[in-house]
């Protein structure tokens, strides 16, 4: 730990930081850029002329989202479950003039958001709580809250509001680059993440902390050596800092392969989020619900729709993908 710039130092592993993925100069996890405009209320009603999609949220286009070309047997794929949790995701929450990924929800739009969430009888809760409790039959009314990156707007404006309804959330922070600035946002504004000391001190109020990787560097195709070090080695360092167990991982633009899952899988950790619906979603691939500062209730409401949708979906996929790979085993 290098206590005196506030970040963590990783293990030697020879580890390489490319630059984030881009497309044309421009991140490919983030929305499309739009004209901005007013957020609505959250009791408003959709428009006749609302668009029925949301904006692409981060990762929707990357390929590795896909099921990979693997020479593995699709027998190898990680248990997949009938039905996701609803997992809503999070990046910044502070007010910004210019933010071309879309990734900042102001504190008003957020604290409305909540209160949204509180009067439908929700109730906000770390991913690990929420796994925890689904495990148990207790989830019904439980919603994960994932904030990506550890920017420290989390903890100057999301965390206030979530204490006053009695939330927790998941903090998932990138181990290399505690107290540094998203420098993998090339054209989005610069930002500073969670110090240290300030991981320590959430960590030890009970919220959540989970892995985001060691520097922010997505993980589909990198060789088994480098994927150790993403996986096992921020764990540990981020476990030094905590002070107890991190048991979530979270991909990094929401980039995701066999090879990452099972990765992921034997570091320890107890799950990992991912952003879309893929034949690999399960426990070590669950997808989540991109919220931005646009959303407001019917949004919310749609956004819960589709999720259950691509859940029936993925489901039927994922048991073509079975009825594939029994007829393959039967061939002589």
């Amino acid at each position: 730990m290098d206590a005196e710039r506030g970040t963590v130092r990783s293990a030697p592993s020879g580890v390489r930081r490319p630059a984030a993925p881009t497309a044309g100069g421009r991140r490919t996890d983030a929305p499309r850029t739009e004209t901005p405009r007013a957020a609505a209320p959250l009791t408003e009603a959709p428009r006749a002329d609302a668009p029925h999609t949301d904006p692409p949220h981060p990762g929707t286009r990357r390929p590795p989202a896909r099921l990979p070309r693997s020479r593995r047997p699709l027998a190898d794929l990680p248990t997949a479950e009938t039905t996701s949790p609803w997992i809503l995701m999070y990046h910044s929450v502070a007010v910004e003039k210019e933010d071309p990924y879309r990734l900042t929800v102001s504190p008003e739009r957020f604290a409305e958001q909540i209160a949204w969430l509180h009067r439908r009888g929700k109730r906000g809760v770390s991913v690990r709580e929420l796994m925890r409790a689904r495990a148990a039959g207790r989830a019904d009314r439980l919603v994960g809250l994932s904030f990506d990156d550890g920017y420290a707007d989390f903890a100057r404006h999301a965390v206030p509001i979530l204490q006053a309804y009695g939330f927790t959330a998941t903090a998932y922070v990138v181990a290399d680059l505690l107290g540094r600035a998203n420098d993998w946002d090339t054209e989005g504004p610069r930002k500073t993440l969670l110090t240290v000391q300030e991981v320590t001190d959430l960590a030890a109020a009970g919220w959540e902390i989970g892995s985001h990787g060691l520097g922010h560097q997505a993980l589909p195709g990198l060789p088994a050596d480098v994927l150790t070090a993403q996986t096992r080695d921020s764990r540990r360092l981020l476990e030094e800092v905590v002070g107890g167990p991190v048991t979530g991982f979270c991909y990094p633009y929401g980039a995701v392969d066999l090879a990452a899952t099972l990765a992921v899988r034997d570091a320890g950790y107890d799950y990992a989020c991912a952003i879309a619906h893929s034949p690999l979603t399960g426990r070590y691939a669950l997808p989540r619900c991109y919220v931005g500062d646009r959303d407001g209730a019917w949004r919310l409401r749609a956004k819960r729709g589709r999720h259950r949708l691509r859940d029936t979906v993925t489901e039927l996929r994922r048991q073509r993908l079975a009825a594939r790979a029994g007829r393959l085993r039967r061939v002589p």
